[in-house]
């Protein structure tokens, strides 16, 4: 099934928002075989959205549009939807019940200009949002069906999950099985992935595919097929998974998809060990990949941000003498804030990160993107440097990236 995606506002083309909806509604469509052809963004401007419509309408079977649902001037998706399907407004009871059940819920005042949400075309189907007050409208043109979807992050992706999307597999249903399994290696190029993995990869029937997703610090492998016949799919793919598990070898950190925070807690929690964080340059970000996980209350203990050396030293115990010799950027300041932050939390396991994650700071010895990072289980500690290439950002997601793998892997020989 091809999708067509239309992201509206002035708002995403001044870069003042950026835009997230699109990749989330094609990473979730794609387990589905469905396959977004394009993403049109365009301004808050009757004719361009109406253009773009009628085009989209033209390449692909489904339509997703997103923004320009609100209740203000600038949010004009409603009229030129109507341009394009007719009808004209009507209060519709049961959406104007629902905005006022969603504002009743925020505690706050009902104004005119968000009672008018209930002002709907007639020439669209609703689907109630239940996260906010801007209505889901369903249009249809022949075999097409364009579907107009409110721009707020949240309540897009609650509302393509829980409704939008079924709808649309209700309406549009495969002819085919389909199946896709993820595989993610660890310590290998992806050009060194792809030399192993030829010789296999050519050998794929050829209703399956493998595809490299390299992202910093791992490289996530998705094997796909689609098949008239389900067993014989099944059947094929968990053969192909297993080889391909076999030929990355002891480049495998994960056999399923699963972020490397979420693959530590459930290690974690198999084995009744609890985990604690003490950062510097990474500023809480390690603890925030972790507790960003449900299940993470199981295992993480607490974290400790030691941005100033008074705090490492103070807090963590970190010897002040190691500091003024070594430099708070080094092995032994890094190891002894794991330990210090595992007895401060009563932790199993710590991470601790000290860095220089710039623009500024970097010294000839230890320029920017210059990160020492501690992994300690009850195994012991081990304590390694990496010198990230990019801005503060980057450098800061390749230390959370990578600390969270370290510890998995250490976990996972105990």
């Amino acid at each position: 099934m091809n999708v067509s995606i239309i992201v509206i506002g002035d708002e995403l083309l001044i870069g003042q928002v950026t835009d997230t909806n699109s990749g989330f509604l094609a990473r979730t469509m794609r387990p589905a075989g469905w396959t977004v052809v394009d993403v049109d963004v365009v301004p808050d401007d009757n004719s361009r959205i109406r253009n773009a419509v009628l085009e989209a309408l033209d390449r692909a079977e489904v339509v997703l549009t997103t923004g320009g649902l609100g209740p203000t001037k600038d949010d004009i998706t409603k009229q030129a939807l109507m341009d394009v399907f007719g009808g004209e407004l009507y209060r519709d009871a049961e959406v104007e019940a629902n905005v006022r059940e969603v504002v009743g819920k925020r505690g706050i005042r009902l104004n005119t200009l968000t009672a008018d949400q209930a002002l709907v075309p007639t020439s669209c189907s609703v689907i109630q949002n239940r996260l906010g007050t801007a209505p889901i409208m369903v249009f249809s043109k022949g075999t097409k069906t364009l579907v107009a979807m409110p721009g707020v992050p949240f309540e897009t992706r609650g509302m393509f999950t829980a409704e939008v999307f079924p709808m649309l597999l209700r309406r549009y249903a495969p002819d085919v099985a389909l199946r896709s399994d993820v595989i993610q290696a660890i310590d290998i190029t992806e050009s060194d992935l792809a030399i192993r993995l030829s010789s296999w990869e050519e050998s794929l029937p050829s209703y399956m595919h493998l595809a490299y997703l390299p992202q910093p610090g791992l490289i996530r492998l998705r094997l796909d097929g689609s098949h008239a016949d389900r067993a014989a799919l099944d059947a094929m793919m968990d053969r192909c998974r297993e080889e391909l598990i076999t030929l990355v070898g002891d480049n495998l950190f994960a056999d399923k998809d699963m972020t490397p925070a979420a693959c530590l807690i459930e290690l974690l929690a198999a084995r009744g060990l609890k985990v604690a964080t003490a950062e510097s340059c990474t500023g809480g970000s390690v603890s925030a990949a972790i507790t960003s996980v449900p299940g993470a209350s199981a295992v993480m203990q607490g974290a400790v941000v030691s941005y100033s050396n008074d705090v490492k030293t103070g807090v963590l115990g970190v010897d002040p003498l190691i500091i003024e010799t070594e430099g708070a950027v080094s092995a032994p300041v890094v190891e002894q804030m794991a330990a210090g932050v595992a007895r401060l939390c009563g932790a199993d396991c710590a991470i601790a990160t000290s860095g220089v994650a710039g623009p500024g700071g970097g010294t000839p010895d230890k320029p920017v993107g210059t990160v020492w990072m501690c992994v300690l289980t009850p195994a012991g500690s081990h304590s390694w440097c990496c010198r990230f290439p990019g801005d503060r950002a980057r450098i800061v997601d390749r230390t959370v990236m990578t600390t969270l793998i370290r510890l998995c892997m250490a976990v996972k020989k105990l």
